[in-house]
């Protein structure tokens, strides 16, 4: 395993990893990890859960409102329309505001559009709420992100960013089963199986918003779950390892910082290749299942053992990410194994074999996207600047699930979706040149670094210590300090 390095204090003599992995700190961040990544993963279930409209479909909305297949791809490109708008004024508000009060009233607002949403009844309806459900769940998943930044060190995020996103994939298992369930409604109350759909998922997400006021935590130096004492310490660790524990008001100098940095940039494209894929397969894997010849009701059910394997290779291959401590390889991989799964969709004609291709193309779909959606928050600094980046990778990924909903449309699904699939190849292969670029430039500029400081401590005969910037200094450059190592 690699010895892992620090941010702006890896290059401190006196800093030893191993000083914040004593028994005091594990039981503190297993006490962090348990107020935090339940309620925030449920809460990405259940955002994630009201996009995989595709249930709905098979289900008869379409046919019900009158709207054709075309337009009923309009409307899930209209909902990543909304979410590209609000995600980084949503990160911006929850910079200057309160993670405890933001994320949870999120949560409300969206799941009452939810429940709006089986009370439509024509098109013109059925087009704003998509929109306006994507406004109130654009904060969510950025500003999940950026709260865990400030409570965990940097090589401790990409795990627990893979558990929150494992709850997508999750959602995409236990929807398929979900979806049949309420579906068997139809009639209820004199309302449709895929009314009752959206209500059932609403009210959920209503009760636990109503759950999330009461468990989601403050910023790390407020909070009251914690002792002062065990804060104390969370900020002494995180003080040791990055910016995390600074209180770092809101300044649109960082703001300006995050925006004019290529590698900001480069997170954000590199989001916009894996998303592409990330929401057409979990949006139109029924159809791509049902077009194998399964039944409706069998293609949602087949969704299930995929989207299972997915949360698998999730969890695996981040493990083995922060146990050598790369991403980008990680992710080049993740990205090929999609690939194949892509190809083997492409050329054969059985079922059977497909249907192991989609297994494929979901492991290495969702893997890929858990390890570089955690990368900004290891390598941005500071606060407010990660913020911004965090909310910008999404907001540029997301134009590529516009691009996927729109290109996975019924006038491309002839050969079993062949012309989709392939330029889901080529978005694929964009990524890997986005995280092959990331991995070369950061190891070259880590490179770069280490030799000047060395060279100036030869130079002066002091010792490289007397070079670590002062606090305001180390805020101010942020990941721009000389002190400053990338992870890769």
């Amino acid at each position: 395993m690699r010895e892992k390095t620090s941010s702006i204090d890896s290059t401190n003599e006196n800093y030893s990893e191993n000083d914040y992995l004593t028994l005091q700190d594990r039981q503190l961040v297993r006490k962090v990890d348990l107020r935090l990544l339940p309620i925030l993963t449920t809460l990405y279930l259940l955002s994630f859960l009201d996009r995989l409209r595709s249930f709905k479909r098979i289900l008869g909305l379409a046919a019900d409102l009158g709207v054709t297949n075309s337009e009923y791809n309009t409307s899930l490109a209209l909902y990543f329309v909304a979410y590209v708008l609000f995600e980084v004024p949503a990160n911006i508000i929850l910079k200057r505001f309160n993670p405890q009060i933001w994320l949870p009233t999120l949560t409300l607002v969206w799941g009452i559009v939810s429940v709006c949403q089986g009370l439509v009844t024509n098109k013109a309806g059925l087009f704003g709420i998509r929109f306006l459900l994507g406004a109130t769940e654009a904060g969510l998943f950025p500003g999940v992100i950026y709260v865990f930044s400030v409570y965990y060190r940097r090589h401790e995020r990409s795990w627990r960013v893979a558990l929150f996103f494992g709850g997508a994939a999750l959602a995409g298992a236990f929807g398929g089963i979900l979806a049949y369930a309420i579906g068997k409604m139809d009639g209820v109350g004199g309302r449709k199986g895929w009314e009752w759909i959206f209500i059932i998922e609403g009210i959920i997400t209503v009760a636990a918003a109503g759950l999330a006021y009461f468990v989601v935590p403050t910023w790390s130096h407020k909070a009251k779950f914690l002792t002062q004492s065990e804060r104390q310490r969370l900020l002494e660790r995180l003080n040791a390892d990055s910016d995390a524990g600074l209180i770092e008001k809101f300044d649109w100098f960082y703001v300006k910082q995050a925006l004019t940095d290529h590698l900001v940039w480069a997170y954000a494209l590199l989001f916009h290749g894996f998303a592409f894929v990330l929401y057409s397969l979990s949006l139109f894997l029924p159809s791509i299942i049902q077009g194998l010849g399964f039944a409706s009701w069998q293609a949602q059910l087949l969704t299930v053992p995929p989207n299972t394997l997915a949360s698998i290779s999730i969890w695996v291959t981040v493990w083995l990410s922060a146990k050598y401590d790369r991403r980008a390889i990680f992710i080049i991989i993740a990205a090929f194994i999609a690939i194949i799964g892509y190809i083997i969709l492409l050329t054969t004609r059985t079922a059977g074999a497909q249907y192991v291709g989609v297994h494929f193309a979901a492991a290495g779909v969702y893997t890929g996207n858990a390890l570089l959606l955690s990368w900004p928050g290891e390598n941005v600094s500071a606060q407010t600047k990660r913020a911004i980046a965090v909310a910008m990778q999404i907001t540029i990924g997301d134009i590529g699930a516009i691009a996927g909903v729109l290109i996975y449309r019924p006038s491309l699904s002839a050969n079993r979706f062949r012309k989709p699939h392939l330029i889901a190849i080529g978005y694929l292969l964009f990524s890997v040149v986005i995280a092959s670029y990331l991995w070369w430039w950061m190891d070259k500029e880590n490179k770069r670094r280490a030799s000047i400081l060395i060279a100036q401590k030869e130079a002066k005969g002091e010792s490289r210590g007397d070079f670590d910037p002062s606090q305001e200094e180390k805020q101010r450059l942020g990941d721009r300090a000389l002190q400053y190592r990338y992870v890769f």
